[in-house]
């Protein structure tokens, strides 16, 4: 168990900028991880297996990508009891992102509203971050199976939007041998026409060049990864319908449903609230849960869904798998509610059979 409760730390964190804090907070992971230290952050792992694309998940909660872009502390993340973690949004080159400040905390709404952009130090550093991790050699729990990596992946800025697929096609070469699964992530609102990607033509054709290059892939390397696609919240029923009959003509393995929004009515007056970018945290609850439905619908029982946007609890949690989803992921709950929230989720979603 953790030996420091997070709401000792967070009026410290929450005392600096807000991007600041994160990069401390990763900095301090990343030197701590496989070390004695660790015993600050690590918690016992629950116990609530899943098979879900061919995969083994420990239990039904994850980490969402954009927290750990460059994949430093995947073992610290290991050792706080997720399921799952997913890793990145890397690109095949370095790119600084937009502009700071560029993270936003409105914490009456326990949301974030981020522009990034896509920062990262690039495919080549990022796939030497992932070799180094231990996670899969020991695991977290005695004689349990590890947690899973997901690898998500996108296009550098400077590509132009019609060249996209070939940034995607050279990460997924990159991250392959190394990826329990890889998600495309099509759906940041921080780089230009990125979201354009999840229209009808754009999205087949991206998805179609990605299906063919990973059966190559999985022929020459012989392991077959599966290939999970990230939507956004802002997105219409016949949108929704549209990508789900997509996913299934291209052969994709899953979709995580949501990204940020862009909307800010349940923010409105709020300071930061009309800063651009992408808003995350309880705000999104109700627009993922909406979409997470739609793509249950239309894509039927069996099609693996990962559920996020607005995880603060364990009701939460257990609302998206009602809504449709099979796990979940966290992330701006995590720096609301500290590692203590992977425990509650765990926990709630394992229990769920008996409290239903």
């Amino acid at each position: 168990m953790s030996l420091v409760p997070y709401g000792l730390t967070r009026p410290f964190l929450f005392g600096m900028d807000a991007e600041q804090a994160h990069e401390i907070t990763l900095g301090a992971l990343a030197r701590t991880q496989n070390t004695p230290l660790a015993c600050f952050y690590s918690q016992a792992r629950t116990d609530d297996p899943v098979q879900l694309a061919g995969l083994h998940f420990p239990n039904r909660v994850g980490l969402a990508a954009g927290l750990d872009k460059n994949a430093r502390c995947i073992d610290a993340f290991s050792a706080m009891g997720f399921g799952f973690v997913e890793v990145g949004t890397v690109t095949p080159k370095a790119q600084p992102g937009n502009p700071k400040p560029r993270i936003f905390r409105l914490p009456e709404r326990e949301a974030l509203i981020n522009r990034l952009g896509f920062n990262n130090e690039g495919l080549d550093a990022f796939v030497r971050n992932v070799q180094q991790a231990r996670f899969r050699k020991r695991g977290n729990i005695k004689g349990g199976k590890p947690m899973l990596l997901g690898l998500n992946i996108g296009k550098n800025a400077a590509t132009p939007i019609e060249r996209a697929v070939d940034d995607y096609l050279i990460c997924l070469e990159g991250v392959y041998p190394h990826a329990d699964y890889v998600t495309i992530n099509i759906s940041s609102p921080n780089t230009a026409n990125l979201r354009s990607l999840q229209s009808d033509e754009a999205l087949d054709a991206l998805l179609t060049a990605l299906a063919q290059r990973r059966e190559a892939l999985a022929e020459a390397q012989g392991r077959r990864v599966p290939l999970f696609v990230k939507i956004a919240p802002d997105l219409d029923e016949a949108q929704v319908s549209l990508i789900a009959a997509t996913l299934r003509r291209t052969g994709m393995d899953g979709v995580i449903a949501t990204n940020t929004t862009l909307s800010r009515d349940a923010v409105a007056g709020l300071r930061h609230a009309e800063e651009a970018g992408g808003l995350s945290g309880a705000p999104v609850r109700e627009a993922s849960n909406r979409v997470i439905a739609q793509l249950r619908a239309a894509l039927g029982p069996g099609f693996p869904i990962i559920g996020v946007g607005g995880v603060m609890s364990g009701q939460h949690a257990k609302d998206k798998l009602s809504a449709g989803a099979d796990v979940v992921q966290i992330y701006t709950g995590l720096i609301y509610k500290g590692p203590e929230l992977v425990r509650e989720v765990a926990r709630a979603l394992a229990s769920r059979g008996s409290s239903n």
